[in-house]
């Protein structure tokens, strides 16, 4: 049975070990403005996806997605000395869509909005098509009925 407590401890851990290995020991030029947001480990603890962002355009990606690639096992050893364990969990590096998401939802709360205020421009100066209450009260005259 997976112990998920212990799965997200570790998934924490590696998160730090990553970001500081990327800060302090991965010396590629090819690594840009790398950001860890997530690390995910499996239930039996063998395997690790480390999420990352980078800041730049689509060259720094590319190539820092190649500089994370040639250091994955300089980083994997670093991440087994430091956690202990008895076996050191595969790491994938995926790069995180998460700036693109955000981007693509900002961009579509703006014409939500911009499509809001076009309704309400509308209906400011919208009048009703028969009366403004269709309702007979109480008391009224019944309207004749032409038949």
């Amino acid at each position: 049975m997976a112990d998920h407590a212990r799965a997200r401890k570790l998934a924490d851990r590696i998160q730090v070990i990553v970001a500081q290995m990327i800060d302090t020991r991965v010396k590629d030029p090819r690594l840009g403005f790398v950001t860890v947001t997530d690390v995910r480990v499996t239930g039996d603890l063998q395997h690790a996806s480390v999420f990352y962002t980078v800041l730049g355009d689509e060259d720094a990606r590319a190539g820092s997605g190649v500089a994370l690639e040639s250091a994955k096992g300089l980083i994997r050893s670093e991440v087994g000395k430091q956690t202990g364990m008895r076996l050191t969990p595969s790491l994938e590096f995926v790069l995180d869509a998460v700036p693109e998401t955000a981007a693509q939802m900002e961009l579509a709360l703006r014409e939500a909005a911009r499509r809001d205020a076009e309704v309400a421009a509308l209906a400011a100066g919208a009048v009703y098509a028969g009366e403004a209450d269709p309702y007979r009260k109480p008391g009224e005259p019944e309207p004749d009925e032409d038949v």
